[in-house]
């Protein structure tokens, strides 16, 4: 794609789509067209220029738009601050960052803003301020973002993201999904992670299309923008679909769609074909993490496949790699370390990847960075994987917390997930291993029922055991009214092995 710096230029879109009339961004009832944006986004360039790393409230608001634009028009490096953080981590966040200003509204509890023990200047933004100063673009090597991790195994790491791997993954993507500046992307998704952010606003500046951002992922909201902007193009998380089949009719306003997108956690098969029966669509899934971006995703002219989430985007190469042995011996020094796990569909081994979407490393975590990393350049991803001889992808889970070794068996959770949710009384499922003294892990399954028919433990250990071998039943059912999930509807796993 050829493409004038990251984001494009202020007067068209990617592909040079020149409708000046028509928004750029719409949030609620604000709008900036284009040329709006940019000059809105300049003035904010005018104030950080120069600093060395700027913090971003990442709050659903057009002045978050205009703030992240107008750093990386300025060259600075941006640090979206979840807007649901805490005083520890964002205290955490700003301290590891060394943010020197902050962009946005101060915390409305009054938290202060600080930086070790300095406090931040506050810098608000403005969507009705212009500037005409002119700014070069920055060479594509430079930091665009540093992006912080959920911090499930510790204090949240920031990830070092260049502009190159943001274009680079956008670039495939864009190929992917056949993504135009005549689709109009339509998604309620937060402004401070990979999908909401980088895909859901720099993407569409990229590529040109405009973007309709609901403030939430609601039916409702999506069915009004599918009706009243052209919405052609829909980003959710499998919690946004699966309100969608609870209200039928604003599903049916998603049939003039052309593409759907669901991401950051596996959608489930019940939910896919309740859509395709809702809409006459099935979403394409894709994967990523915040260290990679986007490497694999569904393409829109391919076919679908639920509970798989697609093939390698341009410029990105996979592989699978042996998982820890049964006596835990890391995988890196096993003896068949250096051997590539077969693509038959079947084999389970640990995903690695390599390609220009990938990021610099861990902000002042040399060791950690290292280590993420094979000798011969593979990113390390920690998540369990099969892939097929045509190379599609499935993630059978975080090889951390997903993969359950009970009785001698490598267990991936998904897959018995995936078999717990074609029960016709659950609607939510999450597998865990706990220890067990016979087994090692004993598989047990926490389950959401439909509200209408009382879940019986046994007989959904039976069912997964007709769908699946029987030593991947679950030994334990475990029912729950809800799931712990986090702002993109992950599953917090931990929080459950903690109950």
């Amino acid at each position: 794609m050829n493409v004038h710096g990251l984001l494009g230029t202020a007067g068209a879109g990617a592909t040079g789509h020149a409708d000046s009339a028509r928004p750029a961004v719409r949030l609620a009832d604000a709008a900036l067209r284009r040329d709006e944006l940019w000059a809105a986004a300049t003035a904010v360039a005018d104030e950080v220029a120069g600093a060395a790393v700027v913090a971003v409230h990442g709050s659903a608001s057009l002045r978050t738009v205009v703030g992240i634009v107008g750093c990386l028009l300025a060259g600075v490096p941006v640090v979206p601050v979840p807007a649901d953080a805490g005083p520890r981590e964002r205290a955490h966040i700003l301290a590891d960052s060394r943010a020197e200003l902050w962009l946005g509204d101060p915390p409305a509890n009054g938290d202060r803003l600080d930086e070790g023990s300095r406090a931040l200047t506050v810098v608000p933004i403005d969507p009705a301020r212009r500037s005409d100063t002119s700014y070069p673009e920055p060479d594509p090597s430079t930091t665009a973002m540093i992006m912080y991790t959920s911090g499930t195994t510790g204090a949240p790491k920031g990830v070092v993201i260049s502009r190159r791997a943001i274009a680079s993954c956008l670039d495939g993507l864009a190929n992917a999904w056949a993504w135009t500046a005549d689709d109009v992307l339509v998604h309620g998704l937060p402004l401070f992670h990979v999908h909401g952010l980088v895909l859901g606003v720099l993407g569409a500046l990229r590529v040109g299309s405009p973007l309709v951002h609901t403030g939430r992922p609601r039916p409702a909201e999506y069915a009004t923008a599918a009706e009243r902007h052209g919405g052609s193009l829909f980003f959710g998380v499998p919690t946004v679909w699966s309100r969608m089949c609870d209200e039928p009719a604003a599903a049916a306003s998603l049939g003039q769609a052309r593409l759907l997108v669901s991401g950051s956690a596996p959608l489930p098969v019940p939910v896919a074909e309740r859509l395709r029966g809702l809409t006459g669509l099935v979403p394409v899934e894709r994967y990523g993490m915040t260290e990679s971006l986007i490497t694999v995703a569904v393409r829109s002219d391919g076919e679908r496949r639920p509970g798989w989430v697609g093939l390698s985007l341009p410029g990105v190469e996979t592989r699978l790699r042996p998982l820890p042995d049964a006596s835990d011996t890391p995988a890196a020094t096993s003896p068949a370390a250096d051997k590539d796990v077969p693509w038959d569909g079947e084999s389970v081994g640990e995903l690695q990847v390599r390609g220009g979407s990938l990021f610099d490393g861990y902000l002042g975590l040399a060791e950690v960075t290292a280590a993420s990393w094979t000798p011969d350049g593979w990113f390390r991803t920690g998540d369990a994987a099969v892939i097929d001889p045509a190379g599609w992808h499935r993630i059978v889970g975080r090889t951390s917390v997903d993969l359950i070794k009970s009785g001698g068996y490598r267990i991936g959770a998904g897959e018995v997930e995936a078999a717990l949710l074609a029960h016709p009384t659950i609607v939510e499922a999450a597998v865990v291993g706990v220890p067990d003294p016979d087994l090692g892990q004993r598989i047990v399954a926490y389950v959401v029922g439909d509200g209408t028919t009382p879940v019986d433990p046994a007989t959904v250990a039976d069912f997964v055991a007709t769908q699946l071998s029987v030593h991947k039943r679950p030994r334990e059912v475990r029912v729950v009214e809800d799931l712990p999930r986090n702002a993109m509807g992950k599953v917090q796993k931990k929080l459950l092995t903690r109950s």
